[in-house]
């Protein structure tokens, strides 16, 4: 089976949530429906219906939590001595040796990307185009509008 690196921060959150699902949320639906049993009908009880899918999805997402987790790779890139190359982990400045614009990504997993906090998957193709590069590199990648070519600027641990 294959692991899922995943950055500590990464793994804290899942698990802050998975204990949120399992001793809040979980049981305050157990509680709605409960309540919505003592109206009669289930039948025709939206409250009943409502809080029975509310179960669902709460129940779906621990399931899907608790795998991830199983299947996980924790990378604690502080344990990692640091050095020029682009690994998991990093937070990487490139510079767009067209435009010389400048832009700062950190490498997570995939359920920790999120492009507008400047985090992008390791497998992206912004973030495969730079692992394994050093600082100095220049690198071609495909984007939406072309290849473009970055040069690797730093590398942070």
């Amino acid at each position: 089976m294959n692991k899922t690196p995943m950055t500590v921060e990464g793994a804290q959150a899942l698990e802050t949530e998975l204990e949120r699902l399992k001793k809040v949320d979980r049981p305050t639906i157990i509680k709605a429906i409960a309540e919505a049993r003592e109206h009669g009908d289930l039948k025709e009880n939206a409250e009943y219906h409502a809080a029975r899918e509310q179960q669902g999805f709460c129940e779906g997402r621990i399931q899907e939590i608790e795998a991830k987790l199983s299947d996980a790779q924790i990378i604690d890139i502080k344990k990692i001595p640091a050095t020029e190359k682009v690994i998991f982990g990093v937070t990487v400045t490139i510079i767009n040796v067209d435009t010389e614009e400048e832009k700062q990504y950190r490498i997570v997993g995939e359920d920790e990307a999120n492009p507008a906090e400047n985090r992008i998957s390791y497998s992206s193709p912004i973030a495969r185009g730079l692992i394994g590069k050093m600082v100095g590199d220049v690198v071609n990648i495909q984007t939406p509008a072309g290849v473009v070519e970055f040069e690797i600027d730093a590398v942070e641990h």
